[in-house]
């Protein structure tokens, strides 16, 4: 680890006089000035019209972000932002008209009004230097996805052999006090333990919000704790210095690049503004304020430009009249662009084909998004073999496709030389290596945030959380993955498919053994998988491997092992499109509608039924997928049997029951005969001991005698 510390006036200029000479000021100056003109006008004329709603202004970080997008010229090099980094992303090349558009939530530009304007993205489809991926309104979700994108450099070039991947890298930036989250340091790990080409560039003004530096970290001072942080090279200095600064954004570019690691450059910039034009900054102390506006970096580059012959105090005024002129041109298009048109709004929430059947694929993102072809798939099952249990059906697949496709990664705590605390990875590392099949930290934040930036790249991240429970510190990112597409109006996507056991297992307990998996139905653009059998988890595996989707694949623990879920292999070429239900039985007394474990138990008390009842009067339907859901198979039952009861062993309250339900009491209410009933676990967490657990899940003999009350209703 090196720590650069700030130099002296005069020994940077000696150092960087061949860096300031090569500098582009013209471009730097017009930039700057482009930004200060945008924060201008929106703040004195959009804002008080009401055109403009969210306004960050970027006034005294300007001048750094615009050295350092400059620099980001690799075809390959990755970024992410956050919402003061408008100078850094017109530095890339985004389009004035869309950066003036955008925050006032006109159609076209980077969302397509379904954003919030500074919230932005740059796909930069012609690889012209970096893509900047798409922003995200938390705090420190910034920055994990770039240790993907930083691994799957690594990735590009040393597995798959793509030279061209050579001297790119990943950079994120951040506040200083984004470096409190969670994010920060799940990033932070992941690169520094893989010495990874990722770039941390943190603008420090001392500020939170209102929140100062002292209370975000002992000392006041992230950086100087970081101090004795391994593997990682730290560069600290002023970030207004027209000399100094592009000196210390030279060296960490240039440090990274050569493939030395991981580098963390904060650089000291005044907030010459509140964190949003609202905020007064009444908690700052007038003489901090002055202050900082002696410090505002546009006056010392004009002065400095001026001193050097290089840009004089006429020019530098006709770049000024350019610049404003340039904006208020923008401006008056922007108001002239239609409003987005409300017939599209949901459109994108998941990927889309044409009526032709071209799919609309995204510009950046996964397999798709990188046009990979896959092998033909085929929807009849070749069953071969002994039967199998379902964890060697997952593990099975999966090592067809890390053998088919080398873009597959799977990845998670444990899932490496183990073979997961389950066993479906068992052997994979061995087989395919470490870039393939890896272990990671403990942080789910940083599993899955990390497979974003993978995703993004062209790549199939296999993230696994080990129990259902241990997803929730990923919850942010999970969201933010599902949203991204139609967020940015199918601009970016990240299919990935995130594997998560979950369900009791002999016992129960609050932490190991919780469903809840309507938590993710609800998370919008996601697909949710709950398979019953061997062979279906197969199927919608490889499915789910190959679609353009984000998918969480729930693996029932009950069912890994179980020999009732054991089935034949159906071939390395079988696919279950989701969102078709499996009919188990044919009947027309009941509808039985269920997922997941309750698929066995279901089945055993029809079994149980039969030996006293009227056979085949039961039609027991398994749904295998709940997002999406088999809506017409139910609807169609329903017309024969006029009753339904569903089964599941996630909480009664807001359950996916009661999606069915509704769905049902709306689209097939004049043809029931009874009340739709439901069969779930109480609104508790999952128990463990083995009394209060059979009290809790639905039973073979409580699902008997439910179907009896509903069948002679």
């Amino acid at each position: 680890m090196k720590t650069v510390s700030s130099q002296t006036h005069t020994e940077a200029k000696t150092a960087t006089q061949g860096i300031t000479s090569s500098i582009d000021w013209q471009k730097i100056s017009y930039l700057l000035l482009l930004s200060r003109s945008m924060d201008d006008v929106e703040e004195q004329e959009l804002v008080p019209a009401k055109l403009v709603f969210n306004q960050f202004s970027a006034r005294g970080h300007d001048f750094a972000q615009i050295l350092l997008g400059v620099q980001l010229t690799h075809p390959h090099d990755g970024a992410t932002g956050y919402y003061r980094s408008r100078p850094f992303v017109l530095s890339l090349g985004l389009d004035i008209d869309e950066a003036v558009a955008s925050p006032m939530a006109k159609s076209g530009g980077y969302s397509d009004g379904r954003d919030i304007g500074v919230v932005c993205n740059y796909p930069n489809v012609e690889r012209k230097g970096a893509m900047l991926f798409p922003m995200c309104g938390g705090v420190g979700a910034q920055y994990s996805p770039i240790a993907g994108w930083a691994q799957s450099i690594i990735y590009h070039r040393d597995e798959l052999k793509d030279e061209s991947y050579r001297g790119a890298l990943g950079l994120s930036m951040g506040g200083d006090s984004s470096m409190s989250t969670s994010g920060f340091w799940a990033s932070l790990n992941i690169s520094t333990t893989n010495n990874l080409p990722h770039l941390f560039y943190i603008e420090d003004n001392g500020y939170g919000i209102s929140v100062p530096q002292t209370v975000q970290t002992p000392g006041g001072d992230q950086v100087a704790n970081l101090s004795a942080y391994k593997n990682l090279k730290i560069i600290d200095g002023d970030g207004t210095d027209p000399i100094l600064t592009p000196q210390l954004v030279q060296e960490a570019v240039d440090y990274v690049r050569a493939g030395k690691g991981t580098c963390l450059l904060r650089l000291k910039v005044p907030r010459l503004c509140g964190h949003t034009f609202q905020d007064t900054q009444t908690y700052k102390p007038e003489a901090m304020i002055a202050e900082e506006q002696k410090n505002d970096p546009l006056p010392k580059l004009k002065s400095y430009l001026a001193k050097e012959n290089i840009i004089s105090d006429t020019e530098w005024q006709a770049l000024e009249e350019k610049a404003y002129n340039e904006i208020r041109a923008s401006v008056e298009r922007a108001k002239q662009r239609p409003e987005p048109d409300t017939s599209k709004l949901t459109r994108y929430v998941y990927a889309e084909k044409h009526e032709n059947g071209q799919a609309d694929v995204q510009l950046r993102g996964g397999l798709h998004g990188d046009h990979y072809l896959f092998p033909t798939v085929t929807e009849i099952a070749k069953p071969e073999g002994q039967r199998l249990n379902m964890q060697t059906a997952i593990r099975k697949v999966l090592a067809h496709e890390l053998d088919t496709n080398p873009k597959v990664l799977v990845f998670g705590e444990d899932v490496g030389p183990k073979g997961g605390v389950h066993g479906a990875t068992l052997g994979l590392n061995e087989q395919f290596g470490d870039l393939r099949v890896f272990d990671t930290s403990l942080s789910e934040e940083g599993i899955i945030g990390r497979a974003v930036g993978i995703a993004l790249s062209g790549l199939m991240p296999v993230p696994e959380i080990q129990f259902r429970k241990y997803a929730e510190p990923a919850a942010e990112q999970i969201t933010d993955t599902g949203i991204m597409r139609w967020r940015t109006n199918n601009q970016f996507a990240a299919p990935m498919v995130i594997r998560i056991p979950g369900g009791f297992a002999g016992r129960g307990d609050p932490w190991h053994s919780m469903s809840d998996e309507v938590e993710w139905a609800h998370k919008t653009g996601w697909q949710v998988v709950m398979p019953s059998n061997a062979e279906d988890a197969a199927g919608l595996l490889r499915y789910a491997l190959r679609d353009n989707n984000p998918t969480i694949f729930f693996e029932h623990r009950s069912l890994l092992d179980n020999r009732w879920a054991r089935r034949p292999y159906p071939g390395d070429d079988f696919v279950i499109p989701f969102g078709r239900a499996n009919v188990l039985t044919k009947g027309d007394k009941l509808t039985l509608v269920t997922w997941g474990a309750m698929v066995e138990r279901c089945d055993a008390a029809i079994e149980e039924l039969k030996k006293e009842h009227t056979p085949d009067s039961i039609e027991l339907i398994d749904l295998r997928t709940i997002q999406p859901w088999d809506k017409e198979t139910v609807l169609e039952s329903i017309v024969k049997t006029g009753r339904c009861l569903i089964v599941h062993e996630d909480n009664m309250t807001a359950g996916f029951g009661a999606e069915i339900a509704a769905v049902i009491a709306k689209d097939g209410f004049f043809d029931l005969d009874a009340p739709i009933e439901r069969l779930t676990m109480p609104d508790t967490p999952n128990p463990h001991n083995i009394h209060l657990l059979n009290a809790a899940v639905p039973t073979v003999e409580r699902i008997v005698q439910t179907i009896i009350d509903i069948v002679e209703f």
